[in-house]
């Protein structure tokens, strides 16, 4: 997962890419989830799915968004494995995240 923004103002960091699956229908890791915003910024990015042997694998959800920023998008999934989530906007303004692409 990415780290988290401590603080007032700063960005979650993304998330880490999933690992790579080895073997016949082995699907590659779920991305990590992207961190969250500080109390004034954007959530981090989701990472995408590790790369399976035409195994579904997720992707990974975006950060959410304290109480000003926009949350994280999701990363992509792989091989028709779901995209994660997009994060929650900021309680007092923001817009949620994207999801990611299948």
């Amino acid at each position: 997962m990415g780290g988290n923004a401590v603080g007032l103002f700063g960005q979650g960091g993304a998330g880490g890419a999933g690992g790579s699956g080895f073997g016949a229908g082995i699907p590659g890791g779920r991305g990590g989830d992207g961190g969250s915003g500080g109390l004034i910024g954007d959530g981090g990015t989701g990472g995408g799915a590790g790369a399976g042997d035409a195994a579904a694998s997720a992707g990974g959800n975006g950060g959410n968004a304290r109480l000003i920023g926009n949350g994280g998008d999701g990363g992509p999934g792989m091989f028709g494995g779901p995209g994660g989530a997009g994060g929650s906007g900021g309680t007092i303004f923001g817009f949620a995240g994207t999801p990611g692409p299948s």
